[in-house]
């Protein structure tokens, strides 16, 4: 429980109604009661604020005047919203200890405030930092760091050498430090010869990472990930990829290897990335974009056809592998003259 006087010195709001105003929870415009907090940042739900019950709103000054409950003021309502709900529904404490079902290597260094879940298992060398959290059926491998306050849910894999940094949330499933796909080909005798992936992978400081996302080690120098990004569920890092700080990327991304991603960057769902690249920083990558060469300009870019009528897109489909020959006539017309 907070006071509203509490939350506005907190969070930099300016506060309309009174300080010693108790709040709970956060809530919806349409549902929140006296106990909750609300917050309007798209302007499509102001229609809902004349109406709302809740003990306060987080909105932009604009709107202060409509507003028929306590408001807190913000430049930024949605931020500040995401910094209330996580203090008033902080994550559970785990409880520290090493669980009787893990596993833990004998020179692993686990920090007392740790807690180590049920069936995990932790390598020779690995180091846990204070009140970092090992969830359930987590395999870690040899010389793995995770730093301070860093959170595994269940069933994270992280493989030898890896090295994560502090509070950083790792969602179950994701797999860092797995082999980059590296072969060389030699079909005159062997076919396909796996190259050794001797790197590593290097996670900074307060970094997400989504379920079922997959991170490879670097083949020689390490795969770098670094302050702030955050990534979504089933993205693919290739090996040796850098990606800068505080760079978002949503669900099904694929980066492949050695391209680097500069800071800043939001790269939309199912956006395909060629090896050996670069994306500057302060780039927008707009849904199913495919980047197939450098991008050294800041700004929004895009590379897909939205769906249309079957009919209609077999034909321009059709249209499409006539470009070339159309090219080369208009070419041909244009030296005539």
């Amino acid at each position: 429980m907070l006071t509203l006087g509490e939350l506005a010195e907190r969070f930099r709001c300016t506060l309309h109604g009174p300080a010693d105003a108790a709040v709970v929870r956060v809530a919806t415009l349409a549902n929140a009661g006296p106990d909750a907090v609300a917050f309007l940042a798209n302007p499509a739900y102001a229609k809902l604020l004349g109406t709302t019950r809740a003990g306060a709103v987080i909105l932009e000054e604009r709107y202060r005047e409509l507003c028929p409950v306590p408001c807190l003021v913000a430049s930024n309502p949605y931020a500040t919203y995401a910094r209330v709900a996580g203090a008033l529904h902080p994550p559970r404490p785990a409880r520290p200890g090493v669980h009787p079902t893990a596993v833990v290597a004998e020179d692993a260094d686990i920090a007392p405030s740790a807690a180590i879940g049920p069936h995990g298992t932790v390598g020779a060398g690995s180091k846990i930092g204070e009140a970092a959290v090992i969830g359930p059926g987590c395999a870690l491998g040899e010389r793995v760091t995770v730093g301070a306050g860093t959170r595994l849910a269940a069933r994270v894999s992280i493989l030898d050498g890896v090295r994560i940094g502090r509070r950083c949330i790792v969602h179950p499933g994701a797999v860092i430090g797995s082999d980059g796909f590296g072969f060389a080909e030699d079909f005159a005798h062997d076919g396909w010869v796996k190259v050794p992936q001797l790197g590593g992978v290097l996670i900074g400081d307060d970094v997400e990472i989504g379920a079922n996302t997959t991170i490879d080690r670097g083949a020689i120098e390490d795969t770098v990930i670094e302050d702030g990004v955050k990534i979504d569920n089933l993205v693919q890092i290739a090996h040796n990829v850098h990606v800068g700080a505080h760079t978002a990327m949503a669900a099904r991304t694929g980066i492949a290897g050695s391209t680097k991603i500069g800071r800043r960057c939001m790269i939309a769902g199912g956006v395909g990335i060629i090896g050996h690249l670069t994306v500057c920083d302060d780039v927008i990558l707009q849904v199913r974009s495919l980047v197939a060469q450098s991008i050294d300009e800041p700004g929004m870019y895009g590379g897909t056809l939205p769906a249309d009528a079957a009919a209609r897109w077999r034909r321009n489909a059709a249209r499409f592998k006539q470009l070339d020959a159309l090219a080369k006539r208009l070419h041909a017309l244009e030296r005539k003259k």
